[in-house]
């Protein structure tokens, strides 16, 4: 049977094959046809090739990309796959053989290759593995540890835990599931939205695969045969949360040049090793090319300093030991009827490590973390270690923990959890508490309450600024200022104006923590790859850990009364603040940089529910929220709904490149349209 090729009235495909080898390839097809500038930039990032068309911004990303072997390991890991498991290879391939079939297509239609320069290259059947280690290798914040050293260094030992909350550049999500016992249908609701850097094109692409063997609507990764993370057969629902798991380590290494050139590294035995050592050039558009080591200990790739710097720090993670990505889920995932199946697909999980949950139309429920932890010492995870001491070596991985779904119910929005023994900074609880309160209080629900929850704005955290300001002596401006803060709903609308004065106050806070001389030390960023350098900012790491600074900084000469009463008298002294949304806007990145762009305003907060993140004290605008949101009903799949933030095309201008912007704007969702016979066929994909 030839693959068919359908569209829903959102322009989202929907593929028809007689096979799942057929559908693979028509999934890559249909993808490049509409994703091919989305597709190239990431596999050039993979490969550490991004600047050579993109310029001298990308060069840092492209180094490291380069000495974190991420092309080297996705080769790698297809060769095992291909060795241990040939049918989920061959499933690969086919999406592979897909992509460049439509790739020539795909970027006539997308303006981006002509103003970039960009000639379409070849896919390689590790390809898919490269764009899923590039979009994920800072999925775990190992770059924490980095931001760690720099705090106990200049504030002691006791500042490890200082500036613990959910830090810069990490990945959240909000997940819940509803069992039949408090639904309006008996049957079970699944519903979240991941958060990521948001992204025009999405990082989720909305598709449906169907073949004799499985038919399978959700949202996959564009460059990535499957769907992985959020999807729906029918019969059985899944989604994912990050886990907040701790699984990459960072070692301090020792390395010397022999006599012969070569260059070796002390192990914790004492015994120097041979050590890989190489050079690569990063072509720059319009600028020189650069000359980038890589080297490469028996912990793994040597991605700070090299042979005659200060220090020397590698990286081990699970895919570069174990030669394995996860891919042997893909399959048994699209094939799963039940809980059970569900559950023995993520057993094959590696990266990143996820919480779990699922439900099946007989009633079964899954609540697990899924992925590849090491078990070493407890060091390991909070800072950079030594490599030539006894004791930091991997003995082994941990068992992936269980939840357990009470009174109905499971909330995941990235806090402690089952995952709690795996990781160590956590998100605050305040998303998931909010969630379960929603939850608990809308009596029996139905997929139609989903959506208020998903886009709800109460900022819990807010509590840490608002409750000391009843006991503060202030001016009367000020206290007119702190009035009007005590009256308010902690709402994060966009029309409100009092949610822009709280905003205003809490970046005079922030900043006024980050210059205070407790914390001066930190506030300039060591020297460190730029790459790293999100993790090392003072004022966002003052922002994202604010209530547990305004409680421990006190340890520190801080007198946080002081600095809030001085915030509120400087905010009441200034000019009115409008609302949330003049300035709390949507800055999505796109490759091309300087492509303008109004952004909307935006509800939410980052501990919102609503989770659209500025950084407090830098800016107001968000770069990161919502990557997609949905609703899986068991009761009926055509009940399920779904958004992306901007539409399924990747092409400017095209009809579906923005059309579901406004609906994720207004918190709506599309309906998931399965009926083929509501469908417009757009071809057959020979």
């Amino acid at each position: 049977m030839t693959a068919e090729i359908f569209r829903d009235t959102w322009g989202i495909p929907h593929l028809r094959a007689g096979s799942a080898l057929e559908l693979a390839r028509a999934q890559g097809r249909v993808t490049a046809r509409d994703r091919a500038w989305q597709l190239e930039v990431e596999r050039h990032r993979s490969r550490g090739t991004s600047a050579a068309f993109l310029g001298a911004e990308s060069v840092g990303w492209d180094r490291f990309a380069r000495q974190a072997r991420l092309d080297d390991t996705a080769r790698r890991c297809f060769a095992s796959l291909e060795e241990r498991d040939p049918e989920s290879a061959a499933f690969v391939r086919a999406y592979v053989e897909g992509v460049n079939a439509g790739l020539p297509e795909g970027a006539a239609r997308a303006p981006e290759f002509a103003a970039s320069g960009l000639v379409p290259g070849r896919w390689e059947p590790w390809s898919p593995m490269g764009v899923w280690l590039g979009t994920h290798v800072l999925f775990a914040g190992f770059p924490a540890k980095l931001w760690r050293e720099e705090a106990v260094r200049h504030l002691g030992e006791d500042a490890v835990g200082l500036f613990a909350m959910d830090g810069p550049g990490t990945a959240g999500s909000n997940g819940w599931l509803v069992s039949g016992e408090r639904t309006v249908s008996g049957q079970a609701l699944i519903a979240g939205d991941p958060h990521r850097f948001i992204e025009d094109p999405g990082v989720y692409q909305q598709i449906r695969l169907s073949c004799p063997e499985f038919d399978v609507v959700g949202l996959a990764v564009p460059g990535v045969p499957g769907i992985a993370h959020f999807a729906h057969t029918g019969s059985v629902a899944w989604a994912i949360t990050n886990a907040m798991a701790d699984y990459q380590d960072l070692y301090r290494e020792r390395l010397r040049v022999t006599g012969t050139g070569a260059v070796e590294a002390l192990g914790p035995d004492g015994t120097w090793r041979a050590a890989t050592r190489h050079t690569e050039r990063v072509e720059v558009a319009g600028g020189a090319g650069v000359d980038v080591e890589v080297i490469e200990t028996e912990r793994g790739p040597v991605v700070i300093g090299g042979v005659g710097a200060e220090e020397s720090i590698s990286l081990r993670c699970p895919p570069r030991v174990t030669g394995d990505l996860g891919f042997g889920a893909l399959l048994p995932l699209l094939r799963a009827r039940r809980v059970a199946d569900v559950d023995r697909a993520f057993d094959a999980w590696a990266e990143p490590v996820n919480v779990v949950q699922a439900a099946d139309t007989d009633g079964g429920l899954l609540h697990r973390v899924a992925g590849r932890v090491p078990v070493r010492a407890a060091a390991n995870r909070v800072r950079v270690v030594n490599a030539w001491e006894p004791g930091h070596e991997w003995t082994g991985w941990h068992p992936m923990p269980y939840g357990t779904v009470e009174d109905g119910l499971a909330v995941m929005a990235n806090q402690r959890g089952p995952a709690a023994p795996l990781g160590v900074e956590f998100a605050p609880p305040h998303r998931a508490d909010r969630i379960h309160r929603l939850l608990v209080s809308g009596g029996r629900l139905s997929a139609a309450d989903m959506p208020a929850i998903h886009t709800d704005t109460h900022l819990a955290s807010a509590a840490a600024l608002l409750d000391p300001l009843p006991a503060l002596d202030l001016s009367d401006p000020a206290a007119e200022v702190r009035d009007r803060l005590l009256r308010w709903n902690r709402h994060m609308d966009a029309d409100s104006g009092t949610a822009a004065v709280y905003a205003r106050v809490r970046d005079a806070v922030v900043r006024r923590l980050a210059e205070h001389p407790a914390l001066a030390a930190l506030a300039e960023p060591p020297a460190r790859p730029d790459v790293f350098l999100p993790w090392l900012a003072l004022v966002p790491r003052v922002a994202f850990a604010l209530g547990n600074l305004l409680t421990e900084g006190k340890r520190y000469g801080i007198d946080p009364d002081a600095v809030v009463r001085a915030a509120v008298e400087e905010v009441a002294a200034g000019p009115g603040s409008g609302t949330w949304g003049d300035t709390h806007r949507l800055a999505p990145w796109r490759a091309l940089a300087g492509t303008p762009y109004d952004g909307p305003a935006l509800s939410g907060d980052n501990d919102c529910v609503l989770s659209t993140s500025s950084v407090p004290g830098l800016t107001d605008l968000s770069a990161r929220g919502p990557a997609a949101r949905y609703v899986w009903d068991l009761a009926d799949r055509d009940g399920s709904a779904w958004v992306v933030p901007f539409g399924a095309d990747g092409v400017p201008g095209a009809v579906h490149h923005h059309d579901q912007l406004p609906l994720w704007l207004g918190g709506e969702l599309a309906p998931v349209t399965t009926d083929w016979n509501t469908l417009t066929k757009e071809s057959d994909d020979d």
